[in-house]
């Protein structure tokens, strides 16, 4: 427990704090990476040239400063990231290096302002957050580790499949290895992949959406190919069927869990749609009885993946209903029988069929699309508690 003078004085380096903005923690990703390079391994190298991580170190780190009297209002943060923690396999050591990186990088910008109090508070400060950090993750992998089909760090699973399901998008299944049973997951976690080949620079770990429901046996993951995705594109170029992966158990704070009479609306963009596709299967292997809207937003054909499963699914349960929007149909792209509207994703056309007061809703997809899905419900009046979305990579606010 933080006493009153060191909560006081953390709170006091917040306006430093916004004055230093990402020059912060992109300094300290720097010095650490120059100091313990091993953590390239671990850190998502693309996200630290595109900025994200970065920022959302930032966005955390100013959080846990304006909110260090409070700290309950960040658990729904700190559960996301112990989730993601556990997917790098992170162990209590590494925060140590994180500290040390921290703490240096506040002296080596804000020499004047880091007195050793102000050090003293924020080492304080951080061994408290860390120590909630350890203590949850190591509560994730100990409930991974003693779940049936359940595992700790990594487990050999061979690709048994690999099927492109757009230009885009290619699904794997993957079996283990040693043949025992697989542990479940909540529709909408991911899988967590450490990619070790001679053919990439670093270690990578990645998380990919589960795609199908759990059955205790395998699981289907989902990759999107991006321009310079390092494991994306690694995934799709050199990973056959006969492969081998290492695979840690699957993790992730967004998750459907509803009752049989729910009307649910899953909502997606683009590759957003594969952990939609893990929840609809659970929907329908589980019976559901209430209604299930799937509205799906694409650029045309030939990057709407799973399109003949979803078809199929509609044909066979009479509670489901689909809606997809095409931006630019291709010339073998037929209205009604491949997409409904053409242009972007209006909620608005739908409104009376998918506002009931009970229903809750599920989206994910680009930032931009996802803002507006949560504008276009909030203005509904849509309570927040029935609102549920997932950023893939690190996180961030809509």
């Amino acid at each position: 427990m933080l006493d009153s003078r060191t909560r006081e004085i953390v709170k006091s380096t917040v306006p430093l704090l916004e004055a230093a903005n990402t020059a912060l923690t992109e300094h300290f990703y720097k010095r650490m990476f120059r100091d313990n390079p091993e953590l390239k391994d671990v850190f998502n190298l693309s996200n630290q040239a595109s900025g994200r991580q970065p920022a959302a170190l930032f966005n955390a780190v100013l959080a846990y400063a304006k909110n260090i009297d409070n700290p309950a209002v960040l658990a729904s943060a700190v559960e996301r990231i112990a989730q993601k923690h556990t997917g790098f396999a992170i162990t209590p050591s590494q925060y140590d290096i994180v500290g040390h990186h921290l703490l240096e990088t506040i002296k080596e910008l804000a020499p004047d302002a880091a007195t050793p109090e102000v050090i003293d508070a924020w080492a304080q400060a951080y061994g408290a957050l860390a120590g909630l950090f350890i203590g949850r993750e190591e509560q994730i992998y100990q409930e991974s580790e003693q779940k049936t089909g359940g595992w700790r760090g990594y487990r050999d699973f061979v690709v048994a499949e690999k099927q492109a399901e757009s230009t885009l998008i290619t699904s794997f299944l993957l079996v283990p290895t040693d043949g025992g049973e697989v542990l479940d997951f909540l529709p909408g976690q991911y899988l967590n992949l450490h990619l070790v080949s001679p053919k990439l620079a670093h270690n990578e770990y990645r998380q990919y959406s589960l795609c199908q429901a759990p059955n205790g046996q395998n699981y289907r993951i989902a990759v999107k190919r991006e321009p310079n995705g390092v494991a994306s594109n690694f995934m799709h170029d050199e990973v056959q069927v006969g492969d081998t992966l290492q695979v840690l158990p699957p993790s992730g704070d967004f998750f459907m869990e509803v009752s049989t009479d729910t009307p649910v609306v899953l909502i997606s963009g683009g590759v957003g749609q594969t952990p939609m596709r893990a929840m609809l299967d659970q929907l329908i292997k589980h019976k559901h009885t209430a209604d299930i809207h799937w509205l799906h937003a694409c650029e045309d054909g030939t990057q709407h993946a799973f399109q003949a499963d979803i078809q199929a699914l509609r044909q066979a349960n009479s509670n489901l209903t689909t809606h997809v929007w095409y931006r630019t149909p291709g010339e073998h792209d037929q209205p009604a029988e491949h997409y409904h509207t053409q242009g972007f994703m209006d909620l608005n056309q739908l409104k009376d069929g998918i506002s009931n007061a009970n229903t809750h809703y599920y989206f994910c997809g680009p930032l931009p699309f996802m803002a507006m899905v949560k504008e276009t419900l909030s203005g509904w009046g849509i309570a927040d508690d029935r609102l549920h979305y997932e950023v893939f990579g690190p996180h961030e606010s809509l």
